[in-house]
């Protein structure tokens, strides 16, 4: 089975937040879960954003990215490129559903990863993006 998370599942999964109980539940008994660069970018610039606001310090952050990208290296999160038929994919999706659920490009790409990469299973805690890939047929539990 295939899983690709979007990066409020990452973040949930690092960062303690009112998501963060579900995704380790998630993420107990199953095998590595599909990420993209895509996914790594949007995970760093959360974690500084709670900077930022204030929520961590800087030194936090860097200890987050850190275990992040040992996780990586673990496989725990299995890298994975960037599917190249995401863009026209992604301009479908934008096409087809950007009208009736309001989708932006960010959702439209993670989506579009995921069908692309054959995924069985997307997981996010982004009710927008949740909405858009059961949309394009994919399961978000």
């Amino acid at each position: 089975m295939i899983i690709c998370v979007d990066s409020s599942f990452l973040v949930s999964s690092y960062l303690s937040d009112s998501h963060s109980a579900e995704a380790d539940r998630r993420r107990l008994n199953q095998d590595a879960l599909r990420i993209t660069p895509l996914n790594r970018i949007e995970f760093v610039h959360a974690v500084f954003r709670q900077v930022f606001q204030g929520a961590i310090n800087l030194g936090q952050a860097n200890d987050l990215i850190e275990v992040f990208e040992q996780d990586v290296a673990n496989s725990l999160w299995i890298s994975t490129n960037f599917p190249g038929e995401a863009w026209p994919t992604s301009v479908q999706l934008a096409r087809r559903h950007g009208p009736t659920l309001g989708t932006r490009a960010l959702d439209t790409l993670h989506v579009a990863c995921a069908l692309e990469l054959r995924a069985d299973r997307f997981w996010t805690f982004d009710d927008r993006q949740a909405r858009l890939a059961q949309a394009a047929g994919l399961s978000t539990n």
